[in-house]
């Protein structure tokens, strides 16, 4: 922890970096993935403070749209689409998911009843894989192009897939490698950027 202190310390010393932001965002991508700790959405895109609008959640799940029953991923992606306006969603899962997974391996989370019930929420059981494979390279990919189909069924999505303000995609990171792949309707796969 002292290390992320010791740059927490240091980081606003330079504020003319900064001010800029106190203006407003105006970011052009909602980047959806997982919470897990190897996936820095910044960091994999390069992008800076305002370029990139984020919702992590545990293994990149889009939750069904309820209206009636809100939840803060539901309004992190409807503040994108209708209030900062961006024109890319990217849904990014990434390999050696432990959400992914649990999913595919059956396991037994009873000890964890707020991440089984939340994982119940998967739009689609993800591809079974084979389970001595730690990647779950499949499985996740599968898992991505579910979370993509769920999206589209969000109401300000829809309207702006329809009128074309608005394009979806869906990647693949691999942690133990830092490649990225993106899904290609042309060729049903995942190919390098």
């Amino acid at each position: 922890m002292q290390p992320l202190i010791d740059n927490a310390r240091t980081f606003g010393q330079r504020p003319e970096e900064f001010a800029g932001l106190a203006e407003g965002q105006s970011p052009e991508v909602l980047f959806i993935t997982c919470s897990d700790s190897r996936v820095v959405p910044a960091l994999i895109t390069g992008a800076r403070p305002g370029e990139l609008f984020e919702l992590r959640t545990a293994g990149n799940i889009v939750p069904p749209y309820a209206a009636e029953r809100p939840t803060g991923e539901a309004a992190t992606i409807e503040y994108a689409v209708q209030v900062l306006g961006v024109s890319d969603i990217v849904v990014c899962g990434h390999s050696h998911c432990g959400a992914v997974g649990a999913l595919v391996r059956g396991d037994d989370l009873t000890a964890v009843p707020a991440v089984r019930e939340w994982l119940a929420h998967a739009a689609d059981e993800p591809k079974p894989c084979d389970p001595a494979d730690p990647t779950v390279a499949e499985a996740v990919q599968h898992h991505v192009l579910a979370q993509l189909l769920r999206l589209r069924s969000y109401p300000c999505v829809e309207r702006r897939l329809a009128d074309g303000r608005i394009r979806l995609h869906g990647w693949y990171y691999g942690v133990h490698t830092g490649a990225v792949r993106q899904y290609r309707a042309q060729t049903d796969a995942f190919e390098a950027l």
